[in-house]
């Protein structure tokens, strides 16, 4: 994408109600308005809050929000001019449980209260195989303890991934650790019994995956 078409992008961004861009000042000085009130100030209902960690162009944020009009769902990433794509559809679409937030994950517990959160998503991350990128793996010890914190206690997680190093890593943490690991399938799409708006929605990329033949996994747990 060219920097002229990625400006246009920025500029448009600051103009789309359902696109929040706190400044890293606001999040590290607890200035942050939202913070605990996402219900009240940005949905205007008390609805349960449903994240995408590392959403891209919020396809799946924009897929679910269609399936789920009772839940809320708030697409989280640090590009904007790939967001600037969901957060139009949904405009355009009148999808308005659906909304972007443009912000480090690493910050997510300046953003949310304890207990804010009732589901979290994470699709397709990087697997960072090498052993010096573990503690930006997604689904490492520390980043589990800091979704834990802003779920609800009975909050649930998703993984969905072509990565089946992810796949093996997550699933190995998750009982080495002793949380509670309620579904998981390697490839979802040869197995029957695979959850519907796990299969029914698919992103771009998801889509190129399929076409090469590489199998899609997916684990639903809670953490302990």
């Amino acid at each position: 994408m060219g920097s002229k078409n990625k400006l246009k992008r920025f500029r448009e961004n600051e103009t789309f109600s359902n696109m929040v861009q706190p400044t890293r000042e606001e999040l590290m000085n607890g200035t942050f308005s939202l913070k605990g009130r996402w219900n009240e100030a940005f949905f205007k209902n008390d609805h349960p809050i449903v994240l995408e960690l590392g959403c891209g162009k919020g396809e799946y944020s924009v897929g679910l929000g269609r399936r789920f009009p009772e839940k809320n769902f708030i697409g989280i990433d640090i590009k904007g001019a790939r967001m600037w794509r969901g957060a139009k559809t949904a405009l355009e679409e009148n999808v308005a449980n659906v909304g972007f937030l443009r912000t480090q994950i690493e910050l997510i517990e300046n953003i949310f209260e304890a207990g804010e959160v009732s589901e979290i998503w994470i699709t397709f991350p990087d697997p960072q195989i090498k052993y010096k990128r573990t503690k930006h793996r997604m689904t490492n010890s520390a980043f589990l303890q800091m979704y834990k914190r802003i779920l609800k206690p009975d909050g649930v997680m998703h993984l969905k991934t072509d990565s089946e190093f992810m796949h093996g890593y997550t699933l190995g943490l998750l009982h080495g650790e002793g949380h509670e690991v309620l579904y998981a399938n390697h490839n979802v799409y040869k197995n029957e019994g695979s959850p519907d708006e796990v299969t029914s929605i698919q992103t771009f990329y998801e889509k190129q995956y399929l076409e090469q033949q590489k199998p899609i996994t997916y684990i639903k747990f809670k953490i302990k």
